[in-house]
């Protein structure tokens, strides 16, 4: 019994308007290739970069391609000098953060302090070429150099064979290069989705903590110190050698950070005196150099930079380590390394573009990301991306183009010729307070109460990635992090909701009776709505699920003495696609409701959906006319049924069978 034995009057759809029923339609049929080809195509080009191509002569689609990997033939020739006073600014700006920060950082990763200057110089001027990104200043950054000493540092001492660890963060750094390049190549940037913002969140505040934590060798004065990352190696370490503290180091320490932490902390509340936060680094150094080479403090326990070479960078290429035993480790590093630099240079320029009003490409970024650091690597650069505290600085300063990267380049340039003697005498604890001021930073705490408020899960995976980066290590934190993001992710596509819905007042909308508790049953109709696509992973649970609602409306039914239930709609709205598996479990669920005298009903599959039900002939079997275009058209139908028409002999029997058992 269906909708093609009856003439059904006018009914309002959801739309509100009176129409005439329609049959919900099977797509014509496709040829393979073609789907495939329609298939793939959104799956790795949703933005359709190649629309730009279509219809255009042979040199201009040259020309256009050259553009697509190198922006700045498309935004240079249209450069104003009236630009340049901003970019000039900000260039300068950043570059006297980028300097100190520079050093830091190579010292965070037990790399020469003259690599964190080398890798301010070229990979930002390749960026420029190929970035798409105005605002992203591009330099180390902390989280990618503790990472680099952690792992590198497992596998190879830094201090007992230097040589052939600053080699291997130069593969490593290549490696990352290739990967991001690829990734972006390939259209596999929805690879880096998988760090979840929760997950970035907890992760970043864990390496925050660690490195902080790491810095405190350097403000108490300390040679010995544990190559471990976790809280309870570090705090032992430092704890078991109270009779090494340096009182001079840790005063001096004490002092920077304060003036530090003080400047930025103004600089915030005071946005149009920026200058001050990012000019404080540099400054720090500076007063720093003066009072150790006035006090000849280097005598008394305050350890010192010592001689950095003059001069740009020597070619690594060479250098790079492309044999065994230690090339595995190099490519785990720079894949790891890779992945995070990424997350944080894209969040960082959708961020900053967001305000900006403009968008960046992923992929692009992803492919200038890692020409960077695979040219990068061969003139001994180590891994760079866009930190957000130097690109910060950049955009308060007023940027207007990645010519701001060029500046800061050429600023760098001029260091490493002609000023790097004067850091001899730069305090080491002076790095450590910068770093330890740049950290505190990465601690939001806002973002972990504001998940906790929104989403309890979300707060679990980015404590989990917090907890597992400082009792654990960095690698596995991350690992517990992706571990968490991936199990919700499952228990999504396993444990999809399905929603009772009910018939608001006066209308013809049905929606979910929890939301809305003024929608009413539809007596002898259960409604549901199946909120995801159905795949294998959940077709045994949406089977049970459904039956089980099924007994909870038969058994509220005979509580309340209302009228025996008739029909099942199930509404597919949100179902966007279904697999063999899916087929089969409305094929099982439709055998159960008859058995037990009920009919299942679909309002609204989609057009993936209708097709494959069609191949598997799950509608030959249902018949076409009980799927309709709309609920309110299905409820209609059904209702039309119950108030017209006489019981079914054959249900009747059924329905008895089923008693009976």
């Amino acid at each position: 019994m269906g909708n093609s034995d009856y003439v059904y009057p006018s009914t309002a759809t959801e739309g509100g308007g009176g129409e005439c029923l329609h049959r919900a339609a099977i797509p014509p049929p496709q040829p393979f290739v073609k789907s495939l080809k329609n298939s793939l195509k959104e799956t790795f080009f949703p933005d359709d970069p190649l629309r730009q191509f279509k219809n255009q002569p042979a040199a201009r689609k040259v020309l256009l391609g050259l553009q697509y990997f190198f922006p700045v033939l498309e935004w240079g020739p249209r450069y104003r000098l009236a630009l340049l006073k901003s970019d000039l600014i900000s260039g300068i700006t950043i570059a006297s953060l980028a300097i100190p920060q520079g050093i830091s950082y190579a010292k965070l990763a037990n790399l020469p302090p003259i690599l964190g200057l080398y890798s301010s110089f070229i990979p930002p001027l390749i960026y420029a070429m190929m970035g798409s990104s105005k605002d992203l200043a591009v330099g180390t950054v902390a989280v990618a150099s503790l990472l680099i000493s952690a792992m590198l540092g497992a596998e190879v001492s830094p201090a007992q064979n230097p040589t052939l660890y600053l080699h291997l963060a130069f593969t490593a750094t290549f490696f990352a290069g290739v990967f991001q390049a690829s990734l972006g190549l390939l259209r596999l940037g929805f690879i880096v989705d998988f760090l979840s913002h929760a997950t970035i969140v907890g992760f970043m505040a864990g390496a925050a903590t660690v490195v902080c934590l790491q810095q405190l060798k350097g403000i108490l004065g300390l040679t010995h110190f544990t190559h471990a990352t976790d809280l309870v190696s570090v705090l032992r370490s430092v704890f078991s050698q109270v009779d090494q503290w340096r009182w001079e180091s840790g005063v001096l320490g004490c002092c920077f950070l304060f003036f530090l932490l003080v400047t930025r902390y103004f600089s915030k509340k005071k946005p149009k005196f920026f200058w001050i936060s990012a000019m404080a680094p540099l400054t720090s150094v500076i007063l720093g150099s003066l009072l150790v080479f006035l006090t000849h403090a280097e005598k008394h326990g305050v350890e010192v930079i010592g001689e950095l070479k003059k001069g740009l960078n020597p070619v690594s290429i060479t250098d790079l380590v492309m044999v065994s035993p230690h090339l595995s480790i190099a490519i785990k590093t720079g894949i790891i390394t890779g992945v995070i630099a990424l997350a944080e240079g894209i969040a960082v320029g959708r961020s900053f573009a967001m305000f900006k009003h403009y968008n960046i490409d992923g992929n692009k970024e992803m492919v200038a990301i890692g020409t960077m650091n695979m040219v990068g690597s061969c003139f001994s650069c180590y891994l760079t991306t866009g930190p957000f505290s130097r690109s910060a600085v950049n955009f308060n300063a007023g940027c207007k183009t990645a010519v701001s990267n060029v500046v800061m380049a050429i600023a760098v340039m001029l260091t490493l010729l002609f000023l790097t003697p004067l850091f001899h005498y730069t305090p080491l604890v002076v790095l450590s307070s910068i770093i330890i001021s740049a950290m505190l930073g990465l601690i939001d705490y806002d973002a972990a109460i504001h998940l906790w408020k929104v989403d309890k899960f979300d707060f679990l995976v980015c404590i989990g990635a917090y907890a597992g980066v400082v009792f654990a290590s960095v690698e596995i934190g991350l690992v517990i992090a992706v571990a968490i993001s991936l199990l919700r992710l499952l228990l999504f596509v396993a444990r999809p909701r399905t929603l009772v819905l009910g018939n608001l007042p006066n209308s013809t909308v049905y929606r979910n009776v929890e939301q809305y508790p003024n929608a009413g049953n539809v007596p002898g109709i259960l409604i549901l709505e199946i909120d995801a696509p159905i795949y294998f992973a959940n077709s045994s649970y949406l089977r049970e699920r459904i039956i089980r609602w099924v007994d909870e409306e038969e058994d509220r039914i005979k509580a309340s003495g209302d009228s025996t239930l008739q029909y099942v709609v199930l509404d597919m709205s949100a179902v966007g696609n279904i697999d063999t598996s899916g087929i089969s479990m409305f094929e099982e669920i439709k055998k159960i409701l008859d058995r037990r005298g009920l009919k299942i009903v679909l309002a609204n599959p989609g057009a993936e959906v209708m097709k494959k039900l069609d191949k598997g002939k799950f509608i030959e079997s249902l018949g076409h006319e009980w799927i309709y275009l709309t609920v309110a058209e299905a409820v209609a139908a059904c209702n039309y049924m119950l108030h017209s028409c006489k019981p079914n002999p054959e249900t009747d029997e059924k329905t008895e069978a089923w008693n009976s058992v």
